[in-house]
């Protein structure tokens, strides 16, 4: 794929936010993510880079997800409030499997699971002691560093997994991709909302594997990069090293009705096939509040 993906004139004309985005340094690192409730760290060392965050909004119809690997949609959900669990399990992920069905033109979706996140203080939950914590359903911090949810073997292996399980008697399938579906559903301006890069312009030289670990307990000193048998198979994240040739994006005081969607991974790489995001605190707009939002992860299978 082209890197140096050329800016049409409609995307030179828009707003631009400054930002500090998030990235893994130049060194070589032991890169893994620890997950636990309300709380999330990374090994290696990152660093901040100040970068342009272009503001979509005006021209939101402009994005496709073959060419840019995002697209902003509408969808208003019949649930009236997110924190309600048992609501969200109950309906929420059936509305976003036919809502990710329409949007990309595939047969159809399979949604995996969820997640809120939130600008607010976490620190307390973090606190609390959580025996068995599951990464799924509960309330985490806004993304802190450029990444992709999946490295490729992690992609291939769900699409497989939760093909197998979800339609054991379907035809099988020709083409799959990774998702996520994000909306905000607090008041605009958000705080720290979502940017997306372009995936045009990135390449695998800039990447690395960051292992996913979910634990109870964040690990210390050389227990957080000490080996572990298998790791190279395990569940993985596609981070990110800086360059220049990055463009990023992000829709401005987004509404509950829009909903962001975009790829960690599509098999058919003859288009634009991932989409690096993390969170930035925008500093362009004024009376920001604090952000909360619900991704939901899911795959959806061209038959």
């Amino acid at each position: 794929m082209n890197v140096t993906a050329q800016l049409e004139p409609i995307e030179e004309s828009v707003r631009r936010a400054p930002a500090l985005i998030r990235y893994l340094g130049e060194g070589d690192y032991v890169t893994r993510r620890y997950v636990s409730q309300g709380a999330e760290m990374n090994t290696g060392d990152y660093f901040d880079y100040a970068c342009e965050v272009r503001d979509g909004m005006t021209i939101r119809d402009h994005f496709t997800l073959d060419t840019h690997g995002f697209v902003l949609g509408k969808h208003r959900s019949a649930i009236a409030d997110f924190h309600d669990k048992p609501a969200v399990d109950a309906a929420y992920l059936a509305e976003v499997e036919n809502l990710v069905t329409r949007l990309s033109g595939a047969s159809r979706t399979a949604a995996q699971g969820w997640m809120i996140r939130t600008s607010a203080d976490l620190s307390a939950r973090a606190k609390q002691k959580v025996e068995g914590y599951q990464h799924s359903g509960g309330i985490q911090p806004p993304a802190g560093e450029a990444h992709v949810d999946y490295n490729e073997i992690t992609g291939q292996r769900a699409a497989a997994r939760v093909y197998a399980d979800r339609f054991a008697d379907g035809p099988g399938y020709k083409r799959y991709i990774c998702f996520s579906l994000w909306r905000t559903f607090s008041p605009g301006p958000q705080d720290w909302p979502l940017a997306v890069c372009d995936g045009r312009t990135v390449s695998d030289e800039e990447t690395a594997s960051n292992t996913l670990f979910v634990v109870d307990e964040f690990p210390t000193g050389d227990a957080l990069t000490a080996p572990v048998e298998g790791e190279d198979q395990m569940i993985a994240a596609t981070i990110f090293r800086h360059r220049e040739r990055h463009r990023w994006w992000y829709f401005s005081n987004m509404q509950a009705d829009d909903v962001l969607l975009f790829k960690f991974q599509d098999s058919d790489h003859s288009v634009t096939w991932r989409c690096p995001h993390t969170a930035f605190h925008d500093t362009s707009l004024p009376d920001a509040k604090i952000r909360e939002s619900i991704e939901v992860r899911c795959i959806a299978y061209f038959e």
